[in-house]
């Protein structure tokens, strides 16, 4: 294949000695390859929106969690900052402000000059720095009376007051004359967004659609809100709050009212970034810094919308045109052809490949268990909940059904702590033995194990092993993989591993689960150990390893020494990617693919090639350091010849992908795939569904092999 770079001003210089990339810095490379699908013209256009959603708001929970960590490691002293970190901060800081503003620019530009001109051409027209027209004047004001006027709270900010912005709320702030004696003063008045539609449509022409951002109704009568006063000037702007929770894990007390207590004080963190909109005059945003506490470097300059993860829920009056092609998802014949899923795990182990496969599967796995007369026992881990949760409500029905049930809670997922809390109490109610979070590490993986007694008054394990969350909504959008199996060794482990996250009684050593805070780490280390003595002694030596995350720097000097030894190592990294391919000698052997289209792509995905006896495995745990010594995360091997066949038929479609995969260089600029007419077009995730829509994933008829290391 030929690669064609993409365009990136950043080229940082690379030290060999230190052969690792910035985390914070690789992230924001991801962050712009999504930016880069929404400049994509052959994306159809409310999926480019979309894009331009997600870029918004991956960037500022960014800004909220890490660019906070990195702003309390400069506050601390710089002896004490040296001793513990291999980059400065400050340096680093830098760096992450001028790519952000750089990627901020190309964002605007992007939605100016594409976006809202393709749109218009669809006859949907989004007001965007534009003078309302007179003809739709008398609905902005009797949207603003009716809808808007009653959310509204002015607020005066004299002079010497501490002014507090709620984090990540939208305000207006105003410099308004008194009439009576020609004094002015500051106020600001807040952007109900979460309470009413941010996209306000008005009356048009019929064929037309026409937009207007609620910031805009409020602008055009915020006269009417300040009676006495004439509004001078008018700016909005958006404060971003340091959101990452500062736990003491103490094995006294009790974690989650420690959590909740923390939950209360989120919207109270240190500000992260200050955006203010372009053209405030110095005045103003000095008084601002003043009032609101804020240091320049917290001061950001932005356009007139913020939020624009908003772009998510822009209408589409044309719908369903301008969206990708529905994939409904997909029947599992080898799951259909029993009247219960627990049929068809006796038979044979199960693999759901979501979301190609329904998920429907997932919860009649739950449902089942729930009414089964012969489940005596049911053990769950719950990482991140959905808000309405079916999964919760069998498990809450298992419970009332006589059942005993399990469920480990982790009360300190990031962002999802206070569903989790309330959904962890509403099931401990229902007479659920509810477990939470270990101090010290969080629980990350995604596993359940049911207990059956059979006619035989025999006790039979049915195991559930995910690389993705419990989570019914999520599941939509996500690529994952579940297995359903009996196998007696798999399930027994499991079984252990719930022994220690309900008890705290260690296992003993794990022949087939990999085990983070156990035998995960070594495990991974033996098994590249393995390539590389088949490398040194002649024989081919080959791996794939999929990840969201590649940081940890055991794992990529592991890797480094494998590609070193003559392995051949294909990384399919979807974010961070701290290893850095393609150097002479360090890492020429390893190629890094990243792959951004429709949905997320999740899973964790470890196949070693072994002399021709490929072994794969799948698990909840990326390679970064919080993963593998600070969690306890679960990989799981696949024996099924059938579902490794599957598997590996599949990675080799996203290895093959020349549409939506790019390739990463020693810069992390990405490198697109040039292909000349007549050469086979391959989208990783469309060929996906195609595949198991058309080889009937576990069913019975043979279907087409794929030699994953061909």
């Amino acid at each position: 294949m030929q690669f064609s770079t993409l365009q990136n001003h950043f080229l940082p210089m690379i030290d060999i000695s230190r052969p690792y990339l910035s985390r914070d810095l690789s992230w924001l490379s991801f962050n712009h390859r999504v930016l880069l699908e929404a400049k994509s013209e052959e994306v159809p256009l409310y999926e480019r929106i979309s894009f331009l959603s997600i870029f918004s708001a991956n960037l500022d929970e960014f800004f909220r969690v890490r660019v906070a960590a990195i702003r309390t490691l400069i506050e601390l002293k710089k002896e004490t900052v040296q001793k513990h970190l291999d980059f400065d901060p400050e340096y680093l800081l830098i760096d992450i402000l001028e790519r952000v503003q750089e990627h901020q620019r190309e964002f605007g530009l992007l939605l100016r000059e594409q976006i809202l001109p393709a749109l218009r051409r669809e006859g949907i027209h989004l007001y965007y720095y534009e003078a309302i027209r007179p003809e739709h004047g008398p609905a902005v004001t009797q949207f603003f009376l009716s809808r808007v006027l009653s959310f509204l709270q002015p607020v005066f900010i004299p002079e010497g007051k501490t002014l507090f912005l709620e984090n990540g709320a939208l305000y207006l702030i105003l410099k308004i004359q008194k009439e009576t004696d020609g004094s002015c003063v500051y106020a600001y008045l807040n952007i109900p967004s979460g309470q009413l539609p941010r996209f306000v449509q008005l009356p048009s022409p019929e064929g037309t659609f026409c937009y207007l951002f609620l910031d805009d109704i409020i602008r055009e009568n915020v006269g009417r809100i300040f009676p006495g006063y004439q509004v001078k000037e008018c700016f909005s702007v958006k404060l971003t709050r340091d959101a990452e929770l500062t736990i003491d894990d103490e094995f006294s007390g009790s974690l989650v009212q420690k959590i909740q207590k923390q939950l209360d004080k989120r919207n109270l963190g240190v500000p992260t970034r200050f955006l203010y909109e372009s053209g405030m005059p110095e005045e103003m945003l000095t008084f601002l810094k003043q009032a609101a506490g804020l240091t320049d470097a917290q001061v950001v300059e932005g356009g007139r919308y913020h939020n624009l993860r908003d772009l998510s829920s822009f209408p589409n009056p044309l719908a369903p045109r301008l969206v990708s092609v529905p994939l409904p998802p997909l029947p599992h014949t080898g799951l259909d052809a029993y009247p219960s899923i627990f049929e068809a795990m006796d038979d044979n182990d199960r693999m759901l490949h979501l979301p190609y496969h329904s998920y429907d599967y997932i919860l009649r796995f739950f449902n089942e268990a729930a009414i089964d007369p012969t489940v005596k026992e049911m053990f769950v881990t719950l990482y991140r909940i959905a808000a309405h949760s079916l999964i919760a409500n069998a498990l809450i029905s298992a419970a009332r059904n006589g059942k005993k049930v399990f469920v480990f809670v982790e009360v300190k997922a990031r962002f999802d702590e206070d569903n989790n809390i309330r959904w962890a109490r509403k099931m401990k109610e229902a007479g659920v033995k509810i477990v939470y979070s270990i101090p010290g590490i969080k629980v990350h993986a995604k596993v359940a194990l049911i207990r059956r007694q059979m006619p035989n008054g025999k006790w039979k394990r049915y195991a559930f092993l995910g690389t993705g969350n419990f989570n019914e909504s999520t599941a939509r959008v996500y690529t994952d993989h579940a297995l359903l199996t009996t196998h007696a060794g798999i399930a027994k482990e499991l079984e252990s591993v719930f022994a220690y996250l309900t008890k705290r009684k260690n296992p003993k050593p794990f022949r087939h689960l990999l085990v983070a805070q156990f035998n995960m780490t070594d495990r991974f280390q033996e098994l590249i150990d393995r390539e590389i003595v088949n490398a040194q002694q002649g024989l081919p030596a080959r791996m794939i390893i999929k990840l969201n995350n590649l940081e940890e720097k055991g794992m990529i000097d592991k890797l480094y020494q494998a590609s070193r030894s003559g392995v051949k190592v294909d990384l399919i990294i979807r974010g961070i990617c701290c290893l850095i391919p393609g150097l002479p000698v360090l890492s020429e052997n390893i190629r890094v693919i990243r792959l951004v289209d429709r949905f997320l792509e999740h899973s964790r995905v470890f196949i070693f090639y072994n002399n021709g006896q490929e072994e794969i495995y799948l698990a909840s745990a990326d390679w970064m350091s919080r993963n593998l010594h600070r969690r306890v995360e679960v990989g799981f091997p696949i024996y099924d010849q059938e579902i490794k066949r599957d598997l590996e038929a599949i990675t080799q479609l996203q290895l093959a992908d020349n549409c939506k995969a790019v390739r990463l260089d020693a810069h992390q600029r990405h490198q697109t795939v040039q292909y000349t007419e007549g050469d086979k077009l391959i989208r990783a995730q469309h060929a996906t569904y195609d595949f198991i829509k058309k080889n009937k994933i576990n069913s019975e008829e043979p279907a087409e092999v794929v030699e994953v290391f061909s």
